[in-house]
């Protein structure tokens, strides 16, 4: 690894530098501040704090994350310590020594959203806000991100509560009539400047063969799936959102695992790559491994910066 200086994955976006080019998804290894700090600590490129809702949630019931021989399934219902509690690790992160803090929202109702863009605006903090539209696991609660009504009229009372650039979060779209209805709302929104894609793909099922029961408690076993089960769906989403949103980046995350699923992401056009399933089981030393494979990769390949091959996917 000793030629790895000659390969750069740092990336510009968003007004700011970052060293590399992965870092964590949200719900993942930052719930709590000792999480963020280890993230920190590591060769991950950003942080991203637990999605937040406005007070404290415990969240679903025990068991809720279960791996699987293709990644895993949960079903967690944003279990966070209250969006006072991230805001005021903002305020003590400052720059973070050059790796960026994204704050991921996901407020129960709009109003509670608005409420956190507002106290985030009024903080002035370089903190940038991903506002989660696409969490499958809270019960009696949809995805807003599938209501494209209900996102329009969303966006515009984000727009209106925050002043500064934001992004959002995704839902996985199965449709190019879906992409292309989500990719209009989203382009009448100038400084709605980045799309993360996806999130876990909501409710599937996992059945325990031997005890011929679910492996999870929440929704009758129902629940978010992550790892190589949605690899192909996310780099689909990554590409048509690439090519349907100019102007805007898209963040690439699922299923990466090593340098090459990273790679691919990159290659269907994605800015950044979050890393979610693989950090929750082999920690925040998967950020060194994964950015060594993918220097590796591109320096065989004989790519020295990720421009040189970003949106580069060739269709036959």
């Amino acid at each position: 690894m000793s030629d790895d200086h000659a390969v750069d994955l740092s990336v510009t976006w968003l007004g700011r530098a970052m060293p590399g080019c992965l870092y964590n998804a949200s719900g993942v290894w930052c719930r709590e501040e000792d999480e963020l700090a280890a993230l920190r600590a590591s060769a991950a490129a950003a942080l991203i704090t637990k999605s937040a809702t406005l007070a404290p949630r415990d969240g679903n019931p025990e068991p809720r994350y279960h791996p699987t021989p293709l990644g895993s399934i949960n079903s967690m219902g944003l279990p966070n310590r209250g969006f006072d509690y991230y805001l005021d690790f903002a305020r003590r992160y400052g720059d973070g020594g050059g790796k960026p803090l994204f704050l991921s929202l996901s407020g129960l109702t709009l109003d509670d959203n608005c409420a956190m863009l507002r106290r985030l605006a009024e903080a002035g903090l370089p903190a940038l806000p991903e506002i989660n539209l696409s969490c499958p696991n809270v019960p009696g609660k949809p995805q807003l991100g599938y209501d494209f009504g209900a996102t329009a009229e969303a966006l515009d009372a984000f727009d209106a509560a925050y002043p500064g650039l934001y992004g959002v979060k995704l839902p996985p779209y199965f449709d190019p009539a879906h992409f292309a209805a989500m990719a209009e709302i989203l382009n009448r929104h100038r400084r709605l400047a980045f799309v993360t894609c996806i999130n876990s793909i909501g409710n599937g099922l996992v059945v325990d063969v031997d005890s011929e029961a679910v492996v999870i408690k929440p929704k009758d076993g129902l629940g978010g799936l992550g790892g190589d089960y949605v690899l192909p769906t996310a780099l689909a989403n990554v590409r048509e959102f690439c090519r349907l949103l100019p102007g805007k980046d898209v963040v690439g995350c699922g299923g990466v695992k090593s340098g090459r699923e990273a790679f691919m992401h990159i290659l269907a056009g994605a800015r950044a790559v979050q890393v979610g399933t693989c950090l929750h089981q082999e920690g925040p030393g998967a950020f060194a491994r994964i950015a060594a494979e993918l220097a590796a990769l591109m320096r065989a390949k004989g790519y020295r910066r990720l421009d040189d091959f970003r949106g580069r996917l060739r269709t036959l």
